[in-house]
């Protein structure tokens, strides 16, 4: 897909392919609407400008979008891109060891009493070790503190998976 191609796209369709990227319909629909971009840059700064005006529900619902850390299934909510893509990120945590994956489902279970949301991570580039290591951390957030520190976690997924969707 190409930045042309994106901006030409009926809004319906445009919105479609942005989903992919970031799983709030909000979101997809504020980001379609402001097209044309002129550049790349341009919409990746829209799309954080645009990520922190959105409410927590549209927030939860991109969290929605994706698989707990460590699972290999997709989440409902998910296109086949978007599950793809998630595979690629969390691959490290596919791949760990035993006792590894069965501390970050532990985890996942116990951030999800906590918090009532998935465990969101930016997974690409980190070890399944690292992210558990940052769920622990997590864990002992406020509320109101660990919805913030989500959020810019699916801000930065949101930034890698718009610079996927733009490589021809």
């Amino acid at each position: 897909m190409t930045l042309d191609r994106l901006n030409a796209l009926p809004a319906a369709e445009a919105e479609a392919e942005l989903l992919a990227c970031c799983g709030s319909r909000r979101w997809a629909r504020e980001m379609a609407a402001r097209r044309p971009y002129a550049d790349a840059e341009a919409l990746l700064v829209v799309a954080e400008a645009v990520w922190w005006l959105l409410s927590a529900e549209d927030w939860h619902e991109a969290f929605r979008a994706h698989p707990r850390i460590g699972e290999r299934k997709a989440a409902p909510a998910q296109t086949a891109r978007a599950a793809g893509w998630s595979a690629q990120e969390q691959s490290a945590a596919a791949s760990a060891a035993a006792e590894v994956a069965e501390a970050l489902a532990e985890g996942n279970r116990a951030y999800e009493a906590r918090f009532g949301h998935i465990y969101i991570v930016c997974a690409t580039g980190k070890t399944a070790e690292e992210m558990l290591a940052i769920l622990r951390a997590r864990l002992a957030d406020d509320p109101a503190t660990e919805l913030r520190a989500a959020a810019a976690e699916q801000a930065k997924i949101t930034r890698l998976r718009l610079e996927k969707l733009l490589v021809p």
